[in-house]
């Protein structure tokens, strides 16, 4: 049985149970989000019409992965805000690329203070780097990584937005006999670069959330709620149909530093985007510990 279908068998026994506190500042805070990746193709095909369903599910926040020399998912960021707005869900943060193409703009690498200007225009709080290519996962590139991260994060800095970095496994294997997370950990100015830790990429790159939360508390205050199922291949799968304990981790969140969190499938099997996006929601929204 998994944790998903004990928590619905197991909802006589809960329902005198007041949701936690913490839970019910995250829905007004707007701090339950959904990484717009998990339905990309229907951000791409209706962003708007995606959005309303999301909103009309319960979401409060998304964080985008959609933008690109000044637009956000072929919105100006001023109407993207107000597409937001109208619907009630607020853009804490959002991803951006490295970028080697010098014909796009507002990446880390090419006119980056663009992204920034945009993001603090709309009162967005995070940019977030989001992956690098298999050609910068040297240990000498991930020290220029670091500076870059620093550089940018001082550019940040000056309007009110924050860098972060977001994780996939590879920074957690050893590269030239060390860690290239543990590294970029050390080299960043913990004033100016934070973390997205996403939870179930840890765990696919065999390290443990704890250990990096007890050795750096407080740089973690973007999360990626992501599940993992229970089969040889440690596939995705909705929240709270797999096997990462997140009643667990969340006990965790101060320590982290954690201030907003998105669920996150990056492909769905079992069901279409939205449905899946649907499904982790609910789980989210019921669980306790």
């Amino acid at each position: 049985m998994n944790r998903r279908t004990f928590t619905k068998k197991s909802g006589a026994l809960l329902a005198g149970l007041a949701m936690p506190s913490w839970l019910k500042e995250c829905k007004k805070a707007k701090m339950i989000g959904l990484q717009l990746w998990t339905i990309r193709d229907a951000m791409k095909a209706d962003p708007v019409g995606s959005l309303k369903k999301l909103a009309n599910m319960g979401y409060g926040a998304v964080e985008s992965a959609g933008y690109s020399n000044g637009m956000y998912y072929n919105m100006k960021p001023v109407a993207f805000k107000k597409v937001l707005d109208d619907l009630g869900l607020a853009l804490n943060s959002g991803h951006g690329g490295l970028g080697f193409n010098s014909e796009d703009k507002g990446t880390f690498l090419n006119e980056f203070e663009r992204y920034v200007a945009d993001a603090a225009s709309i009162d967005q709080k995070y940019i977030v780097l989001a992956w690098i290519p298999e050609e910068y996962r040297t240990l000498d590139k991930y020290k220029e990584l670091s500076e870059l991260l620093n550089k940018n994060g001082e550019i940040a800095k000056k309007y009110g937005v924050q860098v972060a970095y977001h994780n996939h496994d590879f920074e957690f294997f050893e590269t030239e006999g060390q860690i290239p997370y543990d590294l970029m950990l050390q080299q960043t100015d913990k004033d100016l670069v934070d973390f997205e830790l996403d939870l179930y990429w840890i765990k696919k790159g065999g390290k443990h959330y704890k250990d990096y939360f007890e050795k750096h508390s407080g740089r973690f205050p973007l999360w990626h709620v992501k599940d993992m199922d229970n089969t040889e291949e440690a596939y995705f799968t909705e929240v709270g149909n797999g096997i990462i304990d997140f009643p667990e981790i969340f006990k965790c969140r101060k320590k982290s530093g954690m201030k907003f969190f998105y669920i996150e499938q990056d492909d769905c099997r079992n069901n279409v985007p939205l449905k899946s996006a649907e499904i982790s929601l609910g789980y989210v929204r019921d669980m306790r510990y």
